[in-house]
């Protein structure tokens, strides 16, 4: 005899929840540290269903999965090691991407040619020429792909406002002071343990030994974490800079530029070396610019972080470009994967803004001035910067 076939009050949705027809399926490839809080941001939403989780880490994998499956009440959540089993089912709509910097534009652009529309955490790039390469993925496949700074709409709302609204009149510099460059690591080998994939771990990265230090994923920049180190990351310029570029140069009104030039300072008077950006309409960008060579007084300043330097002549102001839908940048996300529409971080404006701090340690590594050509993507006459603009990759990693 046959069974009447059921629909679950889940599926038919309620006053909270939508039906299944209406909710964003997501899974997550990356679920320690950030990971976990944008897997629970998402798994938070009424809107979407959260199905699948995938680290090369069995506790954090297994522990990703333990929160799908108390969310639900079911162990329906599947968990994987290799982020292309995940990416190959047809039923996920968006994955979120929290892994180390050396991995985003493989996964990124892998996601966008299996129609997934995509969540990443910042920084966006390790190198120059993977931008490019994820907005020509974005833009081909039609894929929603959004950056993952929450902090520059949300933090730096003291420099954004009064510089949007035309109050401190016309910008002319701003001052970002934040760490450097990434680091070598010369840890020593350890015996791998059995609960990771060491070797997916690398992935594209030069294959090293094991060292737990190596690929921690603290948010340390000294030693000690994947973060601080030049396989990996861009060490502080890229990782908290992500953010502070982010808010200065969304303050400054610049994400939609590439900067023209960059120019070394060499150290002098005691003061440390500091580079400085120049954009297109003039305005300059300085990286830890010795104090006594700024203005006085900034117009508007976030903490000793971010310094703003106007004309002060008042003119006239724009509205704040804020984020669609509800629920901060993950709604921003999650209502722009249902309108098709560019959310706030669209990878084009995150990808524009990591290229300063790019630009800025490869300056810092050679010693001196160079200039960019945006339409070429390429530094004008210099070999040797050129060479910088990307890393060579371990197969079958390539791009």
């Amino acid at each position: 005899m046959a069974a009447p076939y059921v629909i679950t009050s889940k599926a038919l949705g309620n006053a909270t929840t939508p039906p299944a027809s209406d909710r964003i399926v997501i899974g997550g490839i990356g679920i320690g540290n950030m990971g976990s809080g944008d897997q629970g941001a998402f798994l938070g939403r009424s809107d979407v269903q959260y199905v699948a989780v995938c680290d090369v880490r069995r506790n954090w994998r297994d522990d990703g999965k333990g929160r799908v499956d108390g969310k639900y009440g079911n162990k329906d959540c599947a968990a994987y090691v290799d982020f292309r089993e995940l990416l190959a089912r047809d039923d996920i709509d968006a994955v979120h991407i929290a892994t180390p910097d050396h991995w985003h534009a493989i996964m990124t652009i892998a996601a966008c040619r299996a129609g997934k529309d995509v969540y990443l955490q910042k920084p966006e790039t390790l190198t120059l020429r993977e931008g490019p390469l994820m907005i020509a993925a974005a833009r081909r496949y039609g894929r929603v792909v959004s950056g993952g700074s929450q902090r520059v709409l949300e933090d730096y709302r003291d420099i954004v406002n009064p510089s949007w609204s035309g109050e401190i009149g016309t910008l002319k510099a701003v001052d970002i002071s934040v760490g450097g460059p990434s680091m070598p690591c010369y840890l020593p080998a350890v015996a791998t343990p059995p609960d990771i994939d060491w070797d997916l771990w690398l992935g594209p990265a030069p294959w090293e030994p094991y060292n737990p230090g190596r690929c921690d994923g603290n948010f340390g920049t000294g030693g000690g974490s994947w973060r601080s180190y030049l396989d990996y990351s861009g060490g502080s310029l890229t990782d908290w800079g992500a953010h502070h570029f982010g808010g200065a140069i969304f303050a400054a009104d610049l994400r939609e530029l590439q900067p023209a030039s960059v120019a070394f300072h060499p150290a002098s008077g005691g003061a440390g070396p500091y580079v400085s950006l120049t954009y297109p309409n003039g305005v300059a960008v300085h990286h830890n610019r010795p104090q006594p060579l700024r203005p006085e007084r900034p117009s508007v300043a976030h903490g000793g972080d971010i310094q703003v330097h106007a004309d002060g002549t008042p003119r006239e102001g724009k509205p704040v470009p804020v984020y669609k839908g509800e629920g901060g940048i993950y709604g921003d996300f999650i209502d722009c994967v249902k309108t098709r529409a560019k959310p706030f971080r669209d990878i084009e404006l995150a990808v524009n803004t990591m290229t300063g701090p790019h630009m800025i340690a490869i300056a810092y590594r050679l010693e001196r001035s160079l200039t960019w050509d945006r339409s070429a993507q390429r530094f004008t006459g210099d070999d040797e910067a050129n060479r910088l603009l990307d890393r060579a990759r371990r197969e079958p990693w390539i791009l």
